[in-house]
């Protein structure tokens, strides 16, 4: 493959991040009006209420995220190779990040569905709307804490890159420890149907979901400047290799 084309499909790569953070916002926030979330303590006719009333904007924002969260994967490959260049070639980091990644558009995807089978008939048991509503936002928010180690491994990398020109920022490295902290709080939904520890608490949900976009912006103009570096290295020493075959022609 010629370079110019490879770093052209690891560019196209990065901007589909920027893809899915937007797929994301418009299906949660805008179509599927899943923000502020519906309270842990909601009686099951206040969730069937909202399920019908909100009917086709919940089944809208499952094929949105059908669509676009696929686009990811390839977010997280590029990822995972600019860790490889830390690493000198497939290593523990460069593999836990992909692996750990390659959850995330189930994540997604996977609770909308089971909401969309709630809202997809209207006439269905109160009781088991309510039971396929609690199933939505503990899966939604308490899987979260998979992550933890995912963005982790990024700041982990960021730490140890002894390279004479970084992959990435030092200060990258802190902002995904940060970030990875932030995550943490959601496995405890699961004890809580009150207060910041609760789906719709600050620390489980409100935190991660301001900190979220903030990083992955930070992460897309990282991923970009990695990817330029790559390619200017990858030029280098292609004119060096060409310029020695030159010279071993002459001689």
């Amino acid at each position: 493959m010629e370079l110019k084309t490879k770093f052209r499909l690891h560019r196209m790569s990065v901007w589909a991040g920027v893809v899915v953070l937007i797929a994301n916002l418009i299906a949660y926030f805008v179509v599927g009006k899943l923000f502020p979330p519906i309270s842990p303590t909601a009686t099951a006719a206040e969730v069937t209420a909202f399920l019908t009333a909100n009917r086709s904007g919940i089944l809208w924002a499952v094929v949105i995220m059908g669509i676009f969260a696929p686009f990811f994967y390839a977010f997280a490959v590029i990822t995972s190779l600019q860790i490889r260049r830390i690493e000198g070639g497939w290593g523990i980091l460069s593999m836990i990040q992909l692996t750990t990644a390659v959850v995330a558009p189930t994540g997604w995807v996977y609770p909308m569905a089971v909401l969309a089978t709630a809202a997809y008939r209207p006439d269905r048991n109160p009781e088991l709307m309510l039971m396929m509503s609690d199933q939505f936002w503990l899966t939604y928010v308490g899987v979260a804490v998979i992550f933890v180690l995912n963005i982790a491994s990024i700041g982990l990398a960021v730490m140890v890159d002894k390279r004479a020109n970084p992959v990435f920022p030092r200060w990258f490295g802190y902002l995904n420890f940060f970030l990875a902290l932030s995550f943490f709080p959601g496995v405890f939904i699961y004890l809580f149907t009150e207060g910041p520890l609760s789906w719709n608490g600050l620390f489980a949900l409100w935190i991660p979901a301001c900190a979220f976009p903030v990083w992955k912006i930070a992460m897309i103009v990282c991923l970009l400047k990695a990817v330029k570096s790559e390619e200017q290295e990858a030029l280098q020493a292609q004119a060096r290799e060409t310029a020695s075959l030159g010279t071993a022609r002459v001689g």
